[in-house]
């Protein structure tokens, strides 16, 4: 009877609820669309190039003493320690980079191109556009984090065999421990550019310029690492998100020391919620008119 009274009135039912397997479909579809774009790829290919130059380096020169970017020194030691070399040398702008590129572009490129208009009819929605957006920059952080991990650790143990991991501690474990301890440093650090990822999707939701957006939001992350070195703001620097990002190496230590490790998921959860919500709340009342 609704449905008739609906029809005679000329308005449509509230649509049913989107089942799983459309949000899988667009979720897909977006992923898709992100990988296969050429300057991305370029950018992944780019990333994958750090820990080939590391480990080709220390191969030719040698490790230099214990000088450079932290577990240079150790690289020889353990080909893993490549990964983790890698990690700490992209840590500050490679990997936010790569995030910003991605994030930037998700809204405002839309916009650009002129497809966003289309994309928020309906049965998509923007609440649903979104977070499909959202899931897809998450996705595409820890794929970031783990294509230059996976890279690092196979150049390094070509170049510099595995065994035995020594641990900051001074104790040693097994390989097999190691790539755990590997997995898990990926994925703190993926949480870390995930949340980098919502401040970029709101950003790219205030502008129809993507390559604005990608540079606000790289500037937004060298200014907290900045902001991090001024020892005149150390009552800022646990708010700031890339304070924690160094705690990756306490996975290796005898036992694991998960204090800063669990402040640093807490402020990351925190960033990503708030500015996921600030993109949610600019796109939901948005005059959308390309």
């Amino acid at each position: 009877m609704s449905a008739l009274r609906s029809a005679a009135s000329g308005t449509r039912p509230a649509p049913a609820a989107y089942p799983i397997s459309s949000w899988i479909r667009l979720l897909g579809s977006e992923f898709r669309l992100v990988v296969t774009r050429r300057r991305n790829i370029a950018g992944l290919a780019t990333l994958s190039a750090v820990p080939v130059l590391i480990a080709v380096a220390v191969k030719i020169w040698g490790a230099g003493g214990g000088g450079g970017p932290a577990f240079i020194s150790s690289i020889t030691e353990n080909g893993l320690f490549v990964a983790l070399a890698a990690l700490t040398v992209e840590l500050p702008l490679f990997l936010p980079l790569a995030i910003a590129t991605i994030s930037g572009d998700s809204i405002a490129g839309e916009a650009n191109i002129g497809t966003l208009r289309y994309l928020l009819t309906v049965p998509v929605g923007r609440t649903r556009l979104l977070t499909v957006k959202y899931a897809s920059i998450v996705i595409f952080s820890l794929l970031a984090t783990l294509l230059v991990a996976a890279v690092g650790l196979i150049i390094g143990v070509i170049l510099f065999g595995a065994g035995s991991l020594p641990l900051l501690s001074g104790t040693e474990i097994s390989f097999a421990g190691g790539l755990w301890r590997l997995l898990l440093a990926c994925g703190y650090l993926a949480a870390g550019f995930a949340a980098v990822g919502a401040i970029g999707l709101f950003i790219s939701t205030l502008t129809e310029q993507p390559i604005g957006a990608m540079v606000a939001t790289v500037l937004i992350t060298v200014g907290m690492f900045i902001a991090d070195t001024i020892q005149q703001l150390d009552w800022l620097h646990p708010y700031l998100l890339t304070h924690w990002w160094s705690a990756f190496a306490d996975v290796l230590r005898d036992p694991m020391y998960g204090g800063n490790i669990g402040r640093g998921l807490i402020t990351a959860a925190v960033y990503a919620v708030v500015f996921w919500l600030a993109a949610w709340a600019r796109l939901t009342t948005k005059d959308v008119t390309s």
